[in-house]
């Protein structure tokens, strides 16, 4: 799930998000770098601290899985040993099966319950109406979003967007319908607007969508999938370095669109602690 992790990361963690209010009673949060010590070198989601010195820990989830529970103990357990204090723990769902998965694991003198939040039941009108266009890309995954009209719907959010944020809430856009296997109905609805063709002009991200469409055209719908995942890929890696890095020269935007998907994976991975572009390639 690392492309869809990483795009759910970055809508999260922007200011004023409604998501995150809606989860947590505030919209923003002062975020923290964590990781589980020595829990089976697991690094939690998203850690925030409150104001008054409380931690909020989120986590993303999109498959159920038997023992999460057991995980969300550990990493409570493990910031609590770490930071001195328990944090709220705030689990959504972004799955597309029925959430499934229990809120607590309970043993003979101990209960650990956390919040669990499945993204359907979010207010998805009050994701569209709000002044940020990743709210309105989060909003595919709730129950406004689940037919053609309401993917429709979010991208005319997203064109009357500010002009410098439409390239990158698109690029999101396609890379969380995978996570409702909308991908290509998404593509086939923007490709009617005119935010696409803005999208297209920019000469970093649009040779990566020309070539994406092209090759899905061609291939037919199934590996069309398959690409619109890679090429989104592409597109999130490529607003994620020149938000970190400032403006990505052509002949690195055209190394990225030639990276294979296990390439991109740890291009992605390496961004988190890169101290410039070309410790993304490093061997």
């Amino acid at each position: 799930m690392h492309e869809y992790d990483v795009a759910l990361k970055n809508i999260l963690t922007r200011p004023g998000s409604s998501v995150l209010a809606q989860l947590t009673g505030v919209s923003s949060l002062k975020w923290l770098n964590v990781e589980a010590p020595k829990v089976n070198n697991r690094r939690v989601d998203l850690l925030g601290e409150l104001p008054d010195g409380n931690l909020v820990h989120i986590e993303l989830q999109a498959r159920n899985e038997k023992d999460f529970p057991l995980r969300m103990a550990e990493y409570l357990f493990g910031i609590g040993r770490r930071y001195g204090r328990l944090p709220r723990q705030v689990v959504l769902y972004v799955g597309e099966a029925p959430l499934r998965m229990k809120d607590r694991v309970e043993g003979p003198d101990v209960t650990v319950r956390f919040h669990l939040v499945d993204i359907r039941d979010l207010d998805g009108e009050r994701l569209l109406a709000s002044g940020n266009l990743a709210d309105s890309v989060l909003a595919l995954l709730t129950r406004i979003g689940d037919h053609v009209e309401g993917v429709r719907r979010i991208l005319e959010r997203i064109a009357a967007g500010p002009v410098g944020e439409r390239d990158e809430a698109l690029a999101e856009l396609f890379i969380i319908a995978g996570l409702r296997k909308m991908e290509v109905e998404a593509r086939r609805e923007a490709k009617k607007m005119p935010i696409l063709n803005d999208i297209m002009d920019n000469r970093v991200i649009g040779p990566a969508i020309r070539k994406g469409l092209a090759q899905g055209r061609a291939q037919g719908l199934m590996e069309g999938r398959v690409e619109g995942r890679v090429e989104g890929q592409v597109e999130m890696l490529l607003s994620q370095i020149e938000k970190r890095f400032g403006r990505v020269p052509p002949a690195i935007g055209q190394r990225i669109a030639a990276l294979k998907p296990a390439q991109l994976k740890r291009a992605g991975l390496r961004l988190l602690d890169a101290q410039s572009i070309e410790d993304l390639f490093a061997r």
